[in-house]
């Protein structure tokens, strides 16, 4: 038994930084980050793979209390924001709360006591007053469910498990999947391999970008001028905000405008069409990259739309029944992304599984807190999603932290949101999401859940989710 602590944090990714950053500030000592991982940084620790990039500029991509003047280019890689996070832990002196290695597999509330129990490791249990899970929505890498899939002899990966072992020099590759990952990989790889098939369900919407590197001249301005740094931050803000709707059908005929401009490049017409979206831009998640599309001028890369049938002990056999030899199989499929909590086996108020409470889908109020799970916070939780999620994730944890001190200053066992609260809050909430144009289309996105329900986006600007979380009351909660 580890003992008692006051707060746990889940997860040591953008989302638990923050909380451990903030904790310090309002002088909480009494915490311990829990991270399954060998290194903190969560997503940006784990998705390595050639290529991977944000699709949010860095300078919003990063946190407002510690604005960096050092990225490299406006689009940072995954190594520069896995860096980063590391100072960031480093800087503001949370080595001494973080313990690496540390599955959190079960989290059950005792009633009795009004803390939680949560299980890690090989079974060890740590007992907390206080959950705050930065789990967010990109924990579980997901396998398509094709057939022989298992009886692969080659090598096969997910591109969120890279193995950076395999040397794909001059080997036959098949990527499965052509959304956010492969968009990013893809043009890293080709060059290397000896065959590169993509196999494409539907197409995506893939803007140009801006995103040529500082010059030398910027970056000592930034590195000398704070509001330099600070102004760029705002003008990034500014544009990206009014446009996470996708209501100004004018801007929407630009980005689809930009995005057909992309795939000029590409010389094959077949190809090109191919490669073409037929449904409206932000029907699924938005991508971005000056690399992707001129990658199929390659004489090496194949673009396959034909559904897989099969996959053999050494090939790739699609419905029309080609069979393509491959050596390797890349997995960009994406992630469980609407599970949240819910990919740990976590029980609340009267022994309530919140698969159970979770039936419909995730739902929590303001996307932070469920009901029948007291004293339990979510970052990045369900239907957060939108914009640059490191601003969204400031805003939670401020509210968090305001919800601490009120739990303080009340001497209060636990807080817990009221059913009907929650209820009314998420009706308003669908209601808004339905009335999101583009996300009514019937794309098939990793959204919804099976129910229909949309759990993962949030339907309105940043600014209106900061409105909506700057000052929590308790007048929401039950309260013991």
């Amino acid at each position: 038994m580890q003992g008692a602590r006051r707060i746990a944090i889940i997860g040591a990714g953008p989302g638990g930084i923050c909380a451990g950053v903030r904790l310090l500030e309002a002088g909480h000592r009494d915490f311990v980050i829990l991270e399954k991982a060998a290194g903190v940084g969560g997503t940006w620790w784990h998705n390595r793979y050639p290529g991977a990039e944000c699709d949010i500029k860095s300078h919003l991509y990063s946190f407002s209390f510690a604005p960096n003047p050092e990225w490299s280019r406006p689009y940072a890689r995954q190594p520069e924001i896995k860096a980063y996070l590391e100072q960031c832990v480093e800087r503001f002196g949370l080595e001494a709360h973080l313990r690496l290695n540390t599955e959190v597999s079960a989290a059950r509330w005792d009633d009795a006591d009004a803390r939680w129990q949560l299980t890690v490791g090989d079974g060890e249990e740590i007992e907390a007053e206080i959950v705050i899970s930065a789990l967010g929505m990109f924990g579980a890498p997901v396998a398509p469910e094709i057939p022989g899939l298992d009886r692969f002899r080659g090598t096969i990966f997910h591109s969120a498990c890279w193995d950076d072992t395999h040397d794909l020099t001059g080997e036959a590759v098949a990527v499965i999947g052509s959304a956010a990952s492969a968009v990013q990989f893809v043009p890293e790889i080709a060059p290397l391999v000896g065959r590169l098939d993509l196999y494409q369900r539907s197409a995506n919407w893939v803007l140009p970008k801006e995103d040529t590197p500082f010059s030398a001249e910027r970056l000592a301005e930034l590195r000398t001028d704070p509001a330099a740094v600070s102004a760029l931050r705002d003008s990034i803000f500014s544009t990206v905000d009014p446009n996470l709707t996708f209501a100004d059908l004018e801007r929407r005929g630009a980005a689809e405008a930009a995005g057909l401009h992309n795939i000029e490049v590409v010389e094959v017409p077949e190809v090109r069409r191919k490669l073409t979206p037929n449904v409206p831009f932000g029907c699924k998640r938005p991508l971005a990259s000056n690399l992707y599309y001129p990658t199929f001028n390659r004489p090496n890369v194949e673009l396959i739309v034909e559904p897989i049938k099969e996959i053999t002990e050494d090939a790739v056999v699609t419905a029309e029944g080609r069979s393509r030899p491959v050596d390797t199989i890349i997995l960009a499929t994406g992630f469980a992304a609407t599970k949240f909590l819910g990919a740990l086996d976590v029980v609340g108020r009267d022994g309530r599984h919140i698969d159970d409470a979770w039936a419909d889908g995730a739902q929590a109020y303001l996307g932070i807190t469920t009901s029948g799970f007291p004293n339990l916070f979510m970052l990045y939780g369900p239907n957060t999603n939108n914009g640059s999620i490191i601003y969204m994730i400031e805003c939670q944890v401020d509210y968090v932290m305001q919800l601490l001190q009120l739990i303080d200053e009340r001497e209060l066992a636990w807080i817990d949101v009221k059913r009907e609260v929650m209820d009314d809050y998420n009706a308003r909430l669908q209601e808004d999401l339905d009335g999101v144009e583009v996300w009514q289309a019937g794309c098939s996105t990793y959204y919804r859940t099976p129910s229909g329900r949309i759990v993962t986006q949030w339907p309105n600007s940043m600014s209106e989710y900061r409105a909506r979380t700057e000052r929590p009351t308790l007048d929401v909660f039950e309260t013991a």
